[in-house]
């Protein structure tokens, strides 16, 4: 009863009753009651894995049929049964002792932080100045890293955090360790789901010199309304970012521009006597 196994959810569940594949990781038979006909087993299994199907599928090789009885979860994620564990009586302590005393210590002890649950994750730091873009659908490109972690594979989960260690976004990798720390542009990670907040960081994207130029141009009617090139683009803007008109040269963009352009002769000069 390990590695992939097909389940159909129990008639009393709240999902679809559709044949499904959930992996089972690992079990162990703690103990076994002959006379009361009893087992006690612990498993480690993926994420929606329906207990109560399995135990019926364990009756179904015994031959004998089974059910389960009671279940108890002693890990989900990064949460075990440890400190991390409080009850519904200390949350309603923790908020009188903040209301009374106003110390929060205990109520932050009861409520902890997101990032709790994603240490497990290898982590990406991001720039200050890329965060608010990230938080709006953004793709994390490379000048927006700060610090990386080892062990980054492409097609894994990492999870993009702040310099303070806020939670930024769940992102699957684009390149390598290796490849971050030899490449200078590029996709490194792909969004996969926002965290924080939008606006919390400030907003930091089209305020370079080319994105000022480029909304200049569409005004103008220079480029159309999507920032592409058409008949009225400068040909200085399409030898940068489009296609240029066949023939033209970089001396033809300068003179348009009004650069002046320079250049340098090289003449050849008789060597002067040594002098004794």
């Amino acid at each position: 009863m390990t590695g992939p196994c097909f389940q159909r959810p129990p008639l009393i569940s709240a999902v679809k009753k559709e044949l499904r594949v959930r992996t089972i990781y690992e079990t162990k038979l703690y103990e076994h009651d002959i006379k009361r006909d009893m087992a006690i087993f612990w498993l480690s299994c993926e994420a929606g894995t329906y207990v109560r199907t399995m135990c019926v599928h364990i009756g179904y090789l015994l031959g004998c049929g089974a059910h389960m009885q009671e279940l108890r979860r002693v890990r989900s994620g990064a949460l075990k049964e440890d400190e991390t564990m409080v009850t519904m009586h200390d949350v309603k302590d923790a908020q009188w002792h903040y209301e009374k005393y106003n110390n929060e210590a205990y109520l932050r002890r009861v409520i902890m932080p997101l990032e709790i649950l994603l240490i497990n994750y290898p982590r990406i730091v991001v720039k200050d100045t890329s965060v608010n873009a990230v938080c709006y659908g953004a793709q994390l490109m490379l000048p927006g890293v700060l610090r990386y972690e080892s062990g980054i594979e492409v097609g894994k989960e990492v999870i993009l955090m702040t310099t303070k260690g806020e939670a930024i976004a769940l992102a699957i990798a684009q390149m390598t360790t290796s490849t971050i720390a030899t490449c200078d542009h590029g996709i490194v990670a792909k969004t996969k789901r926002v965290i924080l907040e939008r606006d919390v960081y400030e907003r930091k994207w089209k305020l370079g010199p080319f994105a000022k130029k480029k909304e200049t141009l569409k005004a103008d009617g220079k480029l159309d309304k999507y920032g592409r090139v058409n008949e009225t683009t400068p040909e200085a803007w399409k030898l940068l970012f489009g296609q240029p008109e066949v023939g033209t040269s970089i001396d033809a963009v300068a003179n348009k521009l009004g650069v002046k352009k320079e250049q340098n002769v090289t003449s050849k000069t008789e060597a002067a006597p040594a002098k004794k």
